[in-house]
């Protein structure tokens, strides 16, 4: 199992879902991404549209600010 971070704190959506579904789809089977991302809709929306792709969403954590982690398995 490898683990990998991707930052799309910079991003807004939908391109925070196509960069998120992009980098999970390079992952092997049990690979881990952890996503920082920004409360609101980005928030809201890649935790929900990854588990509706089949993902795992194995937790989700406010760092500071307006940044949270959300950690996805493949």
């Amino acid at each position: 199992m490898m683990k990998y971070v991707l930052d799309i704190t910079k991003d807004h959506c939908p391109m925070t879902f196509v960069k998120t579904k992009l980098r999970l789809e390079k992952l092997g089977k049990g690979d881990r991404l952890e996503v920082l991302l920004n409360e609101g809709e980005p928030l809201e929306n890649v935790p929900k549209t990854a588990k509706e792709q089949g993902y795992r969403v194995l937790g989700i954590t406010h760092l500071e600010g307006k940044v949270h982690s959300v950690l996805l398995e493949k």
